[in-house]
């Protein structure tokens, strides 16, 4: 996960390598510059963490997701070597780290949360240390269902050698832990963070999952790029899905004054042993039903009954025969 920070430069510091060539940049020049950007600071918001000390920190988040990857798959990484007479320890060393870490992170979510309604009476250390734990007793549930996951990718990948190279090689398998994991977080009502999990994923694999979606049991992504999954998506057990998939919200209603109105269901529902092939777009509260098959590059605004194939009309293809054309050389005189 530490693949998501921002780049180094050039010269090994963090940031853009954007300095001008060719000009001194004088105190004088400088003073007038810091002046200038500071001005855009004033009454803004959202952009500014200027005494914003109560935010989460994004590293030590992606710190968190690695430390989580060596519970759910021990020995994965090669961080830590682990063998059967010291997996005790190995795990309730990494277990003890994540909690005093991601309490502290949570803590802050709920602190800047409480900042932005203005809330006073909320004890976010104790909330904070409430969400580490419930997050740490669902990681034996969590691992379960990657169990499933990765027996779908195997099954349901002719090319899938093993599960090792699975859980190893595959973008699809990080992008759901993360969700997994990000997903608990996010129905405890944790600020900021699931979020941060699920973009860093997003990044590191091309695929996009909200970490509100529901997703059921024996899920596979088969090559992952381009994959978005909307916030309000429900997903059933043993769906497969291809590159490209999009299930995506159709619309969205407005107030009075034309901003969107947040909330509600608004993206599919995918019932059982649904396939979705490459570069579908299912938009809107939608059901596809149970055992269903969407062809791909189709288009889906409307439910779809169980045990039903869609597909689109195949294009009206041309074939030319391609002709040999033969070069003439000009005789040197």
């Amino acid at each position: 996960m530490k693949d998501c920070l921002i780049p180094k430069r050039r010269d090994g510091r963090r940031g853009s390598d954007g300095a001008a060539t060719g000009r001194n940049l004088t105190d004088k020049r400088l003073g007038k510059l810091v002046e200038r950007v500071v001005e855009t600071y004033e009454g803004d918001s959202g952009i500014n963490f200027i005494d914003a000390a109560n935010l989460p920190v994004r590293g030590q988040i992606l710190g968190i997701l690695e430390l989580l990857f060596e519970v759910l798959f021990p020995g994965h990484t090669g961080n830590k070597a682990v063998t059967r007479s010291n997996v005790r320890y190995v795990v309730g060393d990494i277990l003890s780290q994540v909690y005093t870490e991601l309490a502290e992170q949570a803590k802050r979510a709920y602190q800047y949360q409480c900042r932005v309604q203005k809330c006073e009476r909320c004890d976010c250390e104790r909330m904070g240390r409430n969400v580490a734990i419930a997050l740490l007793e669902s990681l034996p549930r969590i691992r379960e269902m990657l169990k499933g996951d990765v027996q779908a990718a195997f099954e349901g990948d002719p090319a899938a050698r093993s599960y090792e190279e699975i859980v190893i090689s595959y973008p699809c398998i990080t992008a759901i832990a993360v969700h997994r994991i990000a997903h608990e977080l996010h129905v405890r009502q944790v600020p900021l963070i699931p979020r941060i999990m699920s973009e860093c994923a997003h990044a590191r694999t091309g695929i996009d999952i909200h970490p509100g979606a529901r997703i059921g049991r024996n899920f596979f992504i088969d090559h992952g790029t381009g994959v978005v999954i909307g916030e309000t998506s429900v997903i059933g057990n043993n769906v497969k899905i291809y590159q490209g998939t999009t299930l995506g919200a159709l619309s969205f209603p407005r107030d009075e004054r034309g901003r969107i109105i947040k909330g509600g269901k608004r993206h599919p529902t995918i019932e059982d042993d649904v396939t979705i092939y490459a570069e579908a777009t299912i938009l809107g509260d939608v059901t596809i039903g149970r055992g269903a098959v969407i062809g791909g590059n189709t288009w889906v605004k409307e439910s779809v009954p169980a045990g039903v194939t869609v597909s689109s009309p195949n294009p009206d293809l041309v074939y030319r025969k391609n002709e040999k054309k033969t070069k003439t050389r000009k005789r040197k005189t």
